[in-house]
């Protein structure tokens, strides 16, 4: 007998294995709970929001308005901000999984989750422990943001200072009087650059990509929400016309501090390719005033800083690659087909979650907390329906039943 195998504990769930105690994860298994549906969340952290309490800067706040980011069943408290900050969002999440008795079983790394075809089973494999899940459900919830992105420059190693990815940026106290490239221009690398300004640091912002840039607010109300608004009544285009020519009117022509525009319009664009404009918060104001400079993208990284495709060279004694993150499900989501080669839904919003033979995803609509909110009541509907049938078959009341302790 394979001594490997005897080490091994089987474990029956009866309910949902959910993958992922993120915000889709505790999203789901509050729906499911609310239905008496039982579930188990495997996490790979020690903590619920880990990419939030973990891996996010100190002046993060949720760039959409708080009501477009809660939550179902559970507002964010009326004293929160319109944008509440990052150390709120991780307060409403702890809050929102003890409400509904949420508790992932931490420092849980699958390594596997296979179907198995004969009994009609999925079986999930964790590091520690050398735990083995059984269950007919399986809900990926480690989203579209589980890995950092680290892109590959010519000469990057040979680069004197520190290099890091802005998953492990917290503040710019850290880089005063420094000349820092950021290398990426959507909302992160726009707010790593703010805040670098704000601890009189030298930022200087590599926009090899086009991008939008709208401002946060029009009017007194958010620029998404007015958009959202306006979805429900005029066609795309007029909406991204209107857009822009807003945009136009309070920010100016990016094209003149050597941002471009995508020729597809921003709603549009985030529709087709999940690509979200950047939300003006103050950097506008400090690349026209040259506290950040906008540079064409890198030939490559020397020595002492980084050579440009405009010809220019410049010393710098840091770089910062908000360059973004990718899915990890390709890495243990084994023999199915449902998803991408880059861990994404084939199935595009908003039929993208729900696979077959019990596989379902949550956190993958491009759309953030928005699209997690809808998602997540669905998939409990759907799974509540044949849960309950199933239990009414059972005799057992306990939803975690160990199979053997080898």
């Amino acid at each position: 007998m394979d001594p490997f195998k005897e080490k091994v504990k089987c474990v029956w769930i009866h309910g949902p294995i959910i993958v992922g105690a993120g915000p889709s994860g505790i999203a789901v298994a509050a729906c499911l709970s609310e239905q008496g549906v039982p579930s188990l969340i495997l996490e790979r952290s020690d903590c619920i929001a880990s990419l939030w309490q973990n891996r996010t800067y100190d002046r993060l706040k949720l760039h959409l308005p708080k009501h477009f980011c809660e939550l179902p069943m559970m507002s964010f408290p009326q004293t929160f901000p319109k944008y509440p900050t990052k150390h709120q969002f991780i307060s409403y999440m702890e809050s929102y999984a003890d409400h509904f008795h949420i508790h992932p079983r931490f420092n849980q790394t699958v390594l596997s989750a296979e179907f198995d075809s004969t009994s009609q089973i999925w079986m999930v494999r964790t590091k520690e422990g050398d735990f083995q899940y059984f269950s007919p459900w399986l809900i990926v919830a480690t989203g579209e943001n589980a890995e950092p992105v680290f892109p590959t420059i010519h000469g990057m190693e040979h680069f004197h200072g520190p290099v890091v990815h802005t998953s492990d940026y917290k503040s710019g106290s850290e880089y005063k009087n420094k000349k820092v490239l950021v290398i990426g221009c959507g909302n992160s690398g726009m707010e790593v650059s703010l805040d670098l300004c704000r601890h009189n640091a030298m930022p200087h912002l590599v926009a090899r990509n086009s991008v939008h840039i709208l401002p946060r607010d029009m009017f007194g109300f958010s620029t998404y929400g007015i958009a959202m608004g306006l979805y429900k009544w005029l066609p795309l285009k007029l909406v991204d016309k209107f857009l822009l020519l807003v945009s136009s009117f309070f920010l100016g022509n990016t094209n003149h501090y050597g941002i471009k525009r995508p020729k597809t319009g921003p709603i549009e664009l985030k529709l087709a390719t999940g690509k979200t404009p950047v939300l003006d918060v103050g950097q506008i104001a400090q690349i026209k005033s040259g506290n950040i400079k906008v540079m064409e993208g890198v030939k490559e990284i020397t020595r002492n800083g980084a050579k440009f495709l405009d010809g220019q060279e410049k010393e710098f004694d840091a770089i910062i690659l908000a360059t973004g993150y990718k899915s990890n499900v390709p890495s243990w989501l084994k023999g199915n087909d449902f998803f991408t080669k880059d861990g994404m839904p084939k199935t595009p919003f908003p039929h993208g979650w729900k696979g077959e033979q019990g596989l379902y995803t949550v956190g993958f609509t491009r759309r953030g907390l928005h699209g997690t909110y809808f998602d997540a009541i669905k998939i409990a509907e759907d799974i509540t329906n044949q849960w309950k049938t199933l239990k009414s078959k059972s005799c057992c009341d306990s939803h975690i039943i160990l199979l053997n302790n080898s």
